[in-house]
């Protein structure tokens, strides 16, 4: 969904990769709003998630079927190909669209910073 909407991947990684900077990415699952979309399994969006130059991707794991899941995920781990990439990209465009399984890009529900001002000093 991200490469289609106010995407961290084209607008962030090439500036810290660039410069050097280590990369988090967190929440390939978008806190699972992006598997409510119905268009994308949640082993195709941590191998995607996985492909990209990250310095390391973190997923939740809140049960042991999480935990199984994303172990077997990287077990079989495989860079996608960009025919796979495409692919993938192609199936979830009208869902990635607006953002709406990507509320953390759109809303402050999910951004402590914005409900404790202070914190910036």
């Amino acid at each position: 969904m991200d490469a289609r909407f106010e995407s961290f991947e084209k607008k962030v990684l090439p500036v810290a990769l660039k410069n050097n900077i280590g990369i988090v990415g967190m929440k390939p699952m978008g806190s699972g709003r992006i598997l409510e979309s119905d268009t994308v399994t949640a082993t195709e969006c941590l191998r995607y998630a996985i492909s990209l130059p990250v310095s390391v991707t973190i997923t939740g794991c809140q049960s042991l079927k999480l935990l199984r899941q994303a172990l077997a995920a990287a077990r079989k781990f495989s860079p996608m190909t960009e025919q796979e990439r495409s692919a993938l990209l192609a199936k979830t465009a009208k869902a990635a669209r607006d953002g709406k399984y990507e509320q953390y890009k759109t809303e402050t529900m999910y951004d402590s910073t914005s409900r404790n001002p202070s914190w910036l000093g």
